[in-house]
């Protein structure tokens, strides 16, 4: 809308496909609209789009609303999403009066309060909604008490249905019949100003949103966004574990920042990321001691913590039932093999330098006294020996003593009989 005013376009076409979103940017859009110079004309298209709960809002508040065939309009009904209202009584004990011995007794006037309490914050946020959509409504001259009822009924409407009822302007197979039928028509703009459209042989230039729009839309998708964590948690997890690897460190800290910039911009539940972080600590400790309890503990609350991650009752953000599964499938195969072979690796006994030289097979080249040279590990050595031997003997390194090789017989084999 911006470049419209700049470019002084006749009209903006703001298509709308969408579920729904946040109640912030919602009014942050719908106050650009009604601040715009320049007409906005609403459009909910293809068909088979929808113009669900905050998209009903925004096209009530566009100069001329329309609609293509095969869509619809309404289920307004503002929902909560993350988690419980804040402020939640309790229900704090009348200390003038006796305690009771009933927990039945005293439980059940908290939970009425609370009741009481949900419906009234319940009543407050329908109630503003309703405000505010009528508003629109009168604002551009369309069916309030349709709106009213989208909001406390979640009450919809197809293309005709909306037109019918008038909710909307317009119904247009496609953009080129709209802009037919936007033409000649007057609307009233920013500062009262009155605009008849002229619009039948109008050049349209779209305006696709840029690489950080685009970018913001996909990791703001709830599973990317889940899947980003994960691969973050993942990557960290085994570079603190394994040292040195890099790779999976660096990705692993480019993934999490980005997962935990998109949560933000999101609305999530913190009693359900807290609940992941709880899966994942259990199933790390159950990877360095296995119990299967701490294991399957660590499953169930991954699980549950990513279920309520996001609200289901808010459209458009929850989680595929196949993200969660197959991410906690991973992530219990990569906690119980990969920490294992991490943690065995850490614990099992040094094999470098002297380490790795002792008990290796030597051939003897050539010997003198207690002390000769050997062949082993593709190189030759200084050697001394507290026995004889004889050049072309194979020998084993008992230990290495600066940079010569302290040697021995080599053990007999299965099925000998003696030593050689």
């Amino acid at each position: 809308m911006a470049k419209a005013s700049e470019r002084r376009a006749e009209v903006v076409l703001l298509r709308i496909n969408t579920p729904g979103g946040l109640n912030s940017s919602m009014r942050e859009i719908i106050a650009d609209v009604l601040a715009s110079p320049v007409p906005v004309v609403g459009y909910v298209a293809p068909s088979g789009a929808h113009a669900a709960s905050a998209g009903t809002y925004i096209l009530y508040a566009t100069h001329i609303a329309a609609m293509a065939p095969g869509t619809n309009i309404g289920a307004a009904t503002p929902v909560q999403i993350g988690g419980p209202l804040p402020g939640l009584p309790g229900g704090t004990p009348d200390k003038g009066g006796k305690d009771k011995k009933d927990g039945d007794q005293q439980s059940e006037p908290k939970d009425q309060s609370k009741d009481q309490f949900k419906d009234a914050m319940t009543a407050k946020v329908t109630n503003d909604a309703v405000a505010f959509i009528r508003s629109l409504a009168e604002l551009r001259g369309r069916n309030a008490d349709w709106a009213e009822k989208a909001v406390r009924e979640a009450a919809t409407l197809s293309a005709n249905g909306a037109l019918q009822s008038h909710a909307i302007e317009l119904v247009a197979r496609d953009q080129a019949e709209l802009l037919r039928q936007l033409d000649g028509r007057e609307v009233e703009v920013a500062g009262g100003k009155t605009q008849r459209l002229a619009t039948k042989d109008a050049v349209v230039e779209a305006i696709d949103p840029g690489w950080i729009s685009r970018f913001l839309a996909v990791i703001t998708d709830p599973n990317v966004a889940f899947i980003l964590l994960m691969v973050g948690i993942y990557g960290l997890i085994f570079e603190f574990m394994s040292p040195g690897a890099v790779a999976p460190g660096v990705v692993g800290a480019i993934c999490l920042l980005i997962g935990l910039y998109a949560l933000n911009l999101l609305p999530i539940n913190y009693a359900g990321l807290a609940l992941m972080l709880v899966g994942i600590v259990l199933l790390t400790v159950e990877a360095f001691n296995p119990t299967v309890v701490i294991g399957l503990g660590g499953i169930i609350a991954f699980v549950l913590g990513a279920l309520m991650l996001f609200r289901v009752e808010a459209p458009g953000y929850h989680l595929s039932w196949w993200v969660i599964g197959i991410t906690a499938a991973v992530f219990a195969g990569f906690a119980l093999v990969v920490l294992g072979s991490l943690r065995r690796a850490a614990r099992a006994p040094e094999r470098v330098g002297a380490q790795a030289m002792r008990g290796l097979p030597a051939e003897v080249l050539d010997w003198s006294g207690s002390e000769g040279h050997v062949f082993a590990h593709g190189e030759r050595w200084q050697a001394r020996g507290a026995e004889t031997f004889k050049p072309g003997e194979t020998v084993e390194v008992a230990n290495v003593v600066d940079l010569t090789l302290l040697i021995r017989r080599a053990p007999a084999r299965t099925g000998e009989g003696g030593t050689s």
